[in-house]
């Protein structure tokens, strides 16, 4: 299960509603199921160092409409989960943890690879599609490793989403509370 999925279930078992910060915009998006021309471009002429630069300075720039996001919908006194790779440990760290409780998740690195290499189809991929999607992975990697130890320098709860029971573990506390 991905961290979207996981922060679905959980949305839907607690009534609340599920927001995506992938919806705001794409930097530049998965390279499958087809790679364009442009994501040929930003994956094979940057290195990797600037590719994931860049997708830092894409999360920061769309962080004040996140913000107004969280400010619009915690008026509403409904609740929410917003979800999604935008929403950076750096960023969340600065919300006041009476309005908003951050936690981040994610997913072993080892889980992570072979689930983009399945979905991907990495292995039916021509060679230039194959370089992309194999770029797109070692970002992946990358962000997902920066990401948790960030969330733990942080001290933001972390969750690891293959960890069985999670989803339920989560929602008992939620309830709880």
């Amino acid at each position: 299960m991905g961290k979207s999925t996981f922060a679905g279930r959980v949305a839907a078992l607690l009534g609340s509603d599920l927001i995506s910060t992938d919806d705001l915009a794409r930097h530049p998006g998965r390279p499958w199921p087809t790679v364009r021309p442009e994501v040929v471009e930003h994956y094979l002429k940057l290195s990797d160092e600037t590719i994931h630069w860049f997708l830092k300075v894409h999360h920061e720039n769309l962080w004040p409409r996140i913000e107004q996001m969280i400010e619009m919908r915690r008026q509403t006194a409904r609740p929410f989960i917003l979800e999604g790779s935008a929403l950076r440990p750096e960023y969340m760290a600065r919300i006041d943890r009476s309005v908003v409780l951050p936690l981040l998740l994610y997913c072993d690195n080892a889980l992570l690879r072979n689930r983009m290499i399945e979905g991907s189809r990495l292995a039916d991929a021509d060679n230039v599609a194959a370089a992309v999607i194999r770029k797109f992975i070692e970002r992946s990697l990358r962000d997902n490793e920066d990401m948790l130890d960030v969330a733990h320098r942080m001290q933001i709860r972390c969750i690891d989403v293959g960890v069985p029971g999670a989803i339920d573990t989560l929602v008992q506390e939620f309830m709880a509370t």
